[in-house]
């Protein structure tokens, strides 16, 4: 596709950018294939702002035309007044930012508007700039940041790192490529940590037994005492209760030597039995004896997605009236969400850390709810999780490469008025969670809340390939690792981890557990409420306080 068959009118002059933060000003605005470009050019200003036209969500505009009684003028008087009429585009960013941009002429504000507006849902080719239907043409395949080459090395650890870092699994585990060629599980890596004892024939009859063929496979090892998490997707029993004596067998190796095991099924009771009669459904009491089911419904899919919606419409509401504020909170139910998302990883945690039991998770396809309390729980027990360096690696393991399907959970925020059916953001309610943690625990975790703000944005709109697609074979088919570069790398480069780094943070072998009373969970005001003046002040004494914690520790070295 040429970009510029998509740009109407590339430049316009004395354009007036109103975003929050910053008062407004008057400047030039550029378009090209993949940013919006606004340079302020008054007399002793040099500000520029740059948007990923990606991170538009929304486009809405209007258009004030001076002309009224058009049949009672001149052709004369008809391009004058013409030349007075204005338009006004808002722009809504993915990030939550409302950007108000004031542009002279009616027809350069309706060009500048038709080239980056999203796409018509109902219809499926047309796409405009900021709604590029094909990968490869988007803007992290021509990003080239300074000091760093294709040839770096992609991502921060693989299964095979992985498991080699972890000699005492190598008795009862070993690393599988029964998926070498993304044949058995398309949302698996290639390779996978299984039961020693499991062969790779029988690991494809299991595959065929679970939803998306993703059959159970290790991903943490509890070095305390042994025990272990998998995850995996729903079994396909259906209405006959159908069997899979791999299946069995397998859950039975993972539990030897153990009175039993757990699964926690991140869906009711009633919508387990309900997914039966799909040809979904649960383990059966009487085939997997030794084990223990419980349920912990947890919303996902359209559900969580108008969460979103309800509580960003709540943030942005301008009344002072404070019942309405906290009437409009509530209703949203997100907080309830992150209650839920805490307390589900916090029984899983308690499961492997206090009781001494392996646990399996799933829902139904194990691609959102799974590993967003597979991640958490690791969090909460493993003090390697918690560095800046481990926390990245445990979001490359258990969200980018076991298949959370970034490009279509992450098309849409909370602003576009086009909705997909696969929208939901299960990665935001994940960096909501962490940031719960975070505030509880100041002093355990070794990343900033700048780390978690950083990448809720790249997750919707990024330069780095990193949250590209929807999994690992998607990424290898389009050659996104070498064609791309690496988000996880970059912000563990020198200049960017130290404005990500925690000064406050110690060391903790114990494990966190957070406090779920409603009380205790807030509003993240830093992320849903960051355009507002209130927040960027508590910004600023956040800044001073951490760079006194800098110089502190500076002092005390010297």
């Amino acid at each position: 596709m040429e970009f510029s068959e998509h740009i109407k009118t590339a430049n316009v002059e004395d354009v007036v950018l109103q975003q929050p933060l910053h008062p407004p000003c008057k400047g030039t605005l550029c378009i090209t294939g993949h940013h919006l470009l606004f340079s302020d050019r008054e007399e002793g200003s040099c500000r520029q702002v740059l948007l990923l036209l990606r991170n538009i969500d929304a486009v809405e505009k209007s258009v004030e035309i001076l002309l009224n009684n058009v049949g009672l003028l001149t052709n004369s008087s008809r391009s004058n007044r013409a030349a007075e009429s204005s338009g006004t585009i808002f722009i809504k960013c993915k990030d939550l930012r409302v950007l108000q941009l004031d542009i002279p002429g009616m027809e350069q504000c309706l060009n500048i508007a038709q080239s980056i507006e999203c796409g018509n849902i109902n219809c499926c080719f047309l796409q405009t700039l900021s709604r590029l239907n094909c990968v490869a043409e988007m803007y992290p395949f021509f990003y080239r940041p300074p000091n760093t080459s294709l040839q770096d090395q992609w991502g921060l650890s693989t299964p095979e790192t992985h498991y080699n870092e972890m000699e005492e699994l190598h008795e009862k585990w070993r690393l599988s490529t029964v998926n070498q060629d993304y044949s058995v599980c398309p949302s698996y890596p290639p390779t996978v940590i299984v039961p020693r004892t499991i062969g790779d024939d029988a690991l494809k009859k299991v595959a065929k037994f679970r939803q998306g063929g993703r059959f159970p496979v290790l991903c943490y090892y509890h070095r305390k005492n042994g025990m272990v998490i998998l995850r995996s997707g729903q079994p396909l029993t259906g209405a006959n209760w159908k069997r899979c004596i791999e299946d069995e067998l397998l859950f039975q190796t993972v539990i030897e030597g153990s009175d039993k095991g757990y699964i926690i099924d991140t869906r009711s009771g009633q919508q387990a039995q309900q997914a039966r009669m799909m040809g979904g459904g649960l383990e059966s009491k009487s085939c997997y004896n030794n084990w223990k089911r419980l349920h912990r419904h947890m919303e996902r899919g359209k559900t969580l997605q108008e969460s979103l919606i309800k509580l960003v419409e709540a943030c942005g509401d301008k009344s002072t009236n404070m019942d309405r504020w906290l009437s409009k909170l509530e209703n949203s139910k997100w907080l309830s969400h992150v209650q839920t998302a805490l307390s589900t990883a916090g029984l899983l945690a308690e499961c492997v850390e206090r009781d001494g039991h392996s646990v399996l998770v799933h829902g139904s396809e194990g691609t959102d709810s799974t590993l967003l309390i597979s991640t958490l729980a690791q969090l909460i027990m493993d003090p390697s999780c918690r560095t800046l360096e481990g926390f990245l690696t445990l979001l490359e393991r258990e969200f980018v490469q076991a298949g959370h399907p970034f490009q279509q959970r992450c098309s849409h925020s909370a602003f576009s008025h086009a909705r997909l059916q696969q929208e939901c953001p299960v990665f935001l309610l994940l960096l909501d969670c962490v940031w719960q943690l975070w505030r509880q625990f100041p002093l355990a975790l070794g990343f900033s809340e700048a780390l978690l703000l950083r990448l809720a944005t790249e997750a919707y709109a990024s330069d780095y390939g990193t949250f590209l697609c929807n999994s690992d074979m998607e990424r290898f088919a389009l050659q996104v690792k070498d064609k791309t570069h690496c988000l996880f790398r970059a912000l563990l480069k020198p200049s960017e981890r130290e404005q990500y780094s925690n000064p406050l943070y110690k060391h903790n072998e114990l494990a966190i557990w957070p406090s779920i009373h409603p009380q205790s969970l807030q509003l993240w005001r830093g992320y849903f409420l960051r355009w507002t003046q209130q927040t960027r002040h508590l910004e600023l004494v956040q800044e001073e306080i951490k760079n006194m914690v800098v110089e502190w520790g500076k002092l005390e070295l010297s």
